[in-house]
């Protein structure tokens, strides 16, 4: 019941004063995002590097309503990629970008979001790393899928990302699942309604076991995003059935969560990846960390409770 009132309070400007102006909020957002500079998360990187863990990055940013923040996101994913490519950590680093950030929600979003992210993904290219291009809601999917096909015509290494609550991910596992196609698997963050999105957990989980089976039965690279350990054993056991080698696959956790388990999985040969987000507009990515979950709710509460 909580996850709805939270997703809901990512998009409140009243709720967000509030918890932004929380003493005890910023040593609990540090444990999710790695710092508000550029130099911050790449410290976050070289660290995860040393254990073993490559990166996604994400710069923080999709709340925007100016094309001059779009222009502005472009700018700092522009940034990211050439400090990426200064420290020799392309292969180390790849990002992730949401079409919101920039401009896919604003008047002529869709034509706008491709103009601004194919700078970024041609500047990836020659930096020696890739973009993956994260789903938000179900009202973004097409035209972000629309964006994903045009940009795989000369970057075919382009990432796509489906979550399984959706009612239509299946059939768009079967469409992505073709030859070098990079795609993340996730449950899925937002609060969608009854007619697009399965609603109760078990049929999420189970929509997410089956879309597993079709990527990794498939010709594509699956990149399993998901902290659940019975989906983490489910995806070994599925790699193992069709033959996969690691590096043929990837697991992919948030930065801050599991890290025990990321160990554990590197250590045992897995590729592992962690989703690092970094920059001052942290607060809609906090919510849905808080309403994915209810243990990092309570995390946050029970801090909340011990420094007052």
């Amino acid at each position: 019941m909580l996850g709805p009132v939270l997703l809901a309070a990512a998009r409140s400007d009243s709720i967000r004063r509030l918890v932004s102006a929380a003493p005890i909020t910023r040593p609990v957002v540090n444990r999710y995002i790695a710092g508000e500079s550029l130099d911050q998360c790449l410290e976050s990187v070289r660290t995860l590097a040393d254990r073993g863990i490559e990166v996604t990055i994400d710069f923080l940013g999709e709340d925007i309503t100016e094309r001059s923040e779009a222009l502005r996101n472009r700018d700092a994913y522009l940034a990211l990629t050439e400090a990426l490519a200064v420290e020799g950590l392309g292969e180390r680093a790849e990002m992730s970008v949401k079409l919101s950030a920039f401009g896919q929600a604003l008047p002529g979003g869709h034509d706008l979001a491709l103009a601004n992210v194919v700078p970024v993904v041609e500047a990836a290219a020659e930096a020696g790393t890739t973009v993956t291009l994260d789903m938000e809601d179900h009202t973004t999917v097409d035209s972000t899928l629309a964006i994903l096909s045009e940009l795989r015509r000369s970057h075919p290494e382009t990432g796509a990302v489906v979550q399984s609550y959706l009612f239509r991910t299946e059939e768009d596992c079967h469409a992505l699942a073709g030859e070098g196609s990079r795609v993340r698997l996730v449950k899925g963050a937002y609060n969608e309604p009854a007619e697009v999105a399965h609603q109760d957990k078990r049929e999420v989980d189970l929509a997410f076991v089956r879309c597993l089976k079709i990527l990794m039965a498939g010709k594509g690279y699956p990149m399993i995003g998901s902290h659940d350990p019975r989906m983490v054993a489910i995806a070994e056991e599925l790699a193992r059935r069709h033959g996969r080698k690691p590096g043929e696959y990837e697991f992919q956790m948030l930065y801050g969560i599991r890290e025990a388990e990321q160990d554990r999985l590197v250590a045992e040969g897995h590729r592992m990846r962690a989703y690092i987000p970094y920059g001052t507009d942290w607060y809609g990515y906090f919510m849905r960390r808080l309403a994915e979950r209810p243990a990092n709710l309570a995390f946050f509460l029970r801090s909340l409770v011990s420094r007052g």
